[in-house]
């Protein structure tokens, strides 16, 4: 077999691609690269997966937001400038043991090395060996979770990690910028620093002007004037100051921030019990939203994000907090338990819960909900809570590429589940506020059960006692 040079097909990197090629090639394992649209940041990446393969046996995954997203992004894409699959440019077939299309899997020839793209929406679910390179692409819209679960992996066993993006307003992809932009990488004194670069057009002069004003034109037509400007700062020039396009919440969010209701530190009120409001969608993603409500005002205190499947874990990871309030349930809890008739419902009772249904509303009201939420609560200053907040921010509406509109339902990815259950916050807090000021005993009277009948939640003596302050009342 002809011997092959790697990087193949005299692939070199362009001039404004030397710097962190060199970085890594020095010895750096941790780059963050906000780079202008078509600079070329996958395929940078992509060669350095190939040299990587046979440097250092091991796995290797290039990780895109939405498996999906990875399919057509980089598995299947073709390079329009030369009409080649622009996976067989970075990798010859020639050094391709097999491939496997479906799990978009490739296995080395002559190297105990393999190759995989992967969806951050479903990085603590893959299966293999643990991988000692990662390529993170389009960082600003994925899960950051996916790095809090997989850096502890590459810390233990030295691999390497490479963010690559454009910017996407001020989210996690711009303070993990903030945080570590200060830790430069040296060969010699500090090995294990980083290397971040953000390089714009202007900069880089891969892009004619001319091109970028047409493009600016096209957005115009889609989103208006002022959204297509934002978009050509965020996009061609690394600009941090706008938000997502397409999102629900990010605005108001960011006027939360503004208005220092978002990073501000306060401490948990003992004398309030703290709620949760849960998503209850796919086993895998069920965030819950810890609350409490002070002289009128939704205090979001923590976030929990499970990493099991196992609702008890669930429940013992509340109860290890102290947090014994209401806990705010979609209607979904009811849905007997897959192989038995039991509900997640029966289960949150068993382990000392208080499970209570939310009221079932539209689509639009819950986002109303959540909207107006954002506008008056405040969120305290902890990593876990930061980590929801970045859900909120990234929750967006599908866009409909046919139509050139967005709809009017949420784009389905990691984010949606972090909204989903705030819209149930957003619906509950009210509620939770109402029932603090029930004097005392006065419980509502009948309370409808799983299977259609209706039963007092009173003892006689409660019940009478509640009837003779409504007639006290009302005299």
């Amino acid at each position: 077999m002809p011997q092959v040079r790697l990087p193949a097909n005299n692939w070199r990197p362009r001039s404004y691609q030397r710097k962190a090629w060199a970085t890594w090639e020095q010895g750096c394992k941790r780059q963050l690269l906000f780079w202008h649209r078509r600079a070329g940041k996958d395929d940078v990446n992509l060669n350095m997966h190939a040299v990587s393969a046979y440097e250092r046996p091991g796995t290797y995954w290039h990780m895109l937001p939405e498996a999906a997203q990875a399919r057509k992004a980089i598995w299947n894409a073709i390079n329009p400038h030369t009409g080649k699959r622009r996976l067989f440019e970075a990798f010859p077939p020639s050094i391709i043991a097999n491939m496997n299309d479906n799990e978009m899997f490739i296995r080395f020839r002559d190297v105990d090395s393999t190759f995989q793209v992967v969806g951050s929406d479903n990085y603590n679910s893959l299966v293999g060996s643990p991988p000692v390179g990662i390529t993170f692409s389009e960082w600003a819209l994925a899960n950051p979770a996916a790095w809090a679960y997989l850096s502890p992996i590459l810390a233990e066993n030295g691999g390497w990690a490479s963010f690559i993006t454009t910017p996407r307003g001020n989210n996690h992809a711009k303070s993990m910028l903030d945080k570590v932009k200060g830790n430069v990488f040296d060969p010699v004194s500090n090995p294990r620093g980083w290397f971040t670069e953000v390089l714009s057009a202007d900069l880089t002069g891969a892009i004619d002007k001319a091109l970028i004003e047409e493009q600016r034109d096209v957005y115009e037509g889609l989103y208006g004037k002022e959204m297509a400007d934002m978009l050509i700062e965020q996009e061609y020039y690394c600009s941090f100051s706008g938000a997502l396009v397409g999102s629900y919440w990010g605005a108001e969010i960011a006027r939360a921030e503004r208005m220092k209701r978002i990073g501000t530190p306060f401490d948990i009120d003992p004398n309030h019990p703290v709620h949760t409001a849960w998503d209850l969608g796919k086993a895998a993603n069920n965030p819950v939203w810890c609350f409490q409500v002070v002289n009128g005002v939704p205090l979001i205190v923590d976030f929990y994000r499970p990493d099991s499947e196992d609702l008890e874990d669930w429940c013992k990871w509340l109860d290890d907090q102290g947090y014994h309030g209401i806990d705010y349930v979609p209607h979904d809890v009811m849905h007997p338990v897959w192989g038995t008739k039991r509900t997640r419902f029966d289960t949150l009772k068993d382990k000392g819960r208080k499970p209570k249904m939310v009221g079932m509303v539209s689509l639009a009201e819950g986002n109303n909900a959540g909207l107006q939420t954002i506008k008056l609560a405040r969120f305290r200053a902890t990593e876990r809570v930061s980590d929801g907040i970045e859900g909120l921010r990234a929750y967006r509406r599908e866009w409909d590429d046919d139509k050139k509109v967005f709809r009017d339902i949420p784009f389905k990815n990691w984010a949606e589940h972090d909204a989903s259950a705030f819209r149930y916050l957003g619906l509950a807090w009210r509620q939770a506020m109402a029932e603090a000021k029930k004097p005392e005993g006065d419980k509502g009277a009948y309370v409808g059960q799983p299977d259609g009948t209706i039963r007092s939640q009173q003892t006689v003596k409660e019940a009478v006692d509640a009837m003779i302050r409504r007639r006290r009342a009302r005299a």
